[in-house]
Order: C-alpha cells, then sequence, then structure tokens
C-alpha cells in the first residue's frame, strides 16, 4: 500500500502526469471538435498539437524545481532529460514520420491494385513540429504552477 500511496503523493509524477493529460486531453477535444465524433485512440496516439511529449517534460522539470530547487542533481537529470525529449520530438521523430509518407506513398504507387505493398501504412504521424513542442511545453510550464507542492 505504500507503494501506491507513494505514486499518487509524488509531486513530480503527479505533474508530469497532469501534463501528458491535458496534452491527449485537448487534442482530442480538438479532433471532436473537427470530425464532430470521439475516436479514443486519439487520447493513446503520438503526434499533433500540443505536444504530450513536451509537456510531460516541461511539467516534470517545473514541479522539480519547486520541489527540489534548481542547483540540485534531481532537477539537472530533469533539465537534461527534457532537452532530448524535446528535441527529438521535433528532429528525429518528425523526419521519421516524413519518411513515413514517402514511403507509403511509393508502396501505394507501385502496387497499383496489388495488396501486397498496403496490408499495413507506416504510421506518419510520429513527430512534431516546433510550433507542437512549444506549446506543449508552455502547456507543462502551467501545470505545476497550478498544482501547489504537496
Amino acid at each position: 500500500m505504500e507503494f501506491l500511496t507513494g505514486i499518487f503523493t509524488n509531486y513530480i509524477l503527479v505533474c508530469a502526469v497532469a501534463g501528458w493529460f491535458s496534452a491527449q486531453l485537448i487534442k482530442c477535444v480538438r479532433y471532436i471538435l473537427k470530425n464532430h465524433r470521439f475516436d479514443f485512440m486519439i487520447i493513446m496516439s503520438s503526434g499533433g498539437m500540443p505536444s504530450s511529449h513536451s509537456a510531460t517534460v516541461s511539467a516534470m522539470v517545473i514541479a522539480t524545481a519547486r520541489a527540489c530547487g534548481t542547483d540540485t542533481v534531481e532537477f539537472a537529470l530533469a533539465a537534461v532529460l527534457a532537452f532530448i525529449v524535446m528535441y527529438d520530438a521535433a528532429g528525429v521523430r518528425r523526419a521519421a514520420g516524413e519518411q513515413a509518407k514517402v514511403l507509403n506513398r511509393i508502396a501505394h504507387d507501385i502496387s497499383e491494385g496489388d495488396t501486397q505493398y498496403l496490408d499495413k501504412n507506416l504510421k506518419e504521424f510520429i513527430g512534431h513540429t516546433p510550433l507542437q513542442v512549444l506549446v506543449g511545453g508552455l502547456l507543462g510550464i502551467f501545470i505545476p504552477i497550478l498544482i501547489p507542492v504537496f
């Protein structure tokens, strides 16, 4: 029981999860407004506006700063991890998504009705634009400001 209590009373973890959840909720609401229907997979998907990766790690960094201070090893680790995740979301993962679009187009073009190349398309929305990363990061900054340290 102490294990579960520790998880739910860990301020940094609560803020990080709240950052992820709030970004995914915004994506879901945007999807509903655009498509006039709910799709559960949107909640669990990556990519899109705002970046849930950025919201999660930004919330973790600010919560760590509030709980531990900025001159601690914990803050340094959180900040470095956040930089890597946000850089990767806008860089490497975005490039992989762009490559998936091209590969899906090539497979579709060469198949000409033959379904052997079209069994399953590669996932195209796995990265983020710099704006999506920025908005996710800003969202993540506000979460620990709204949640008091406990």
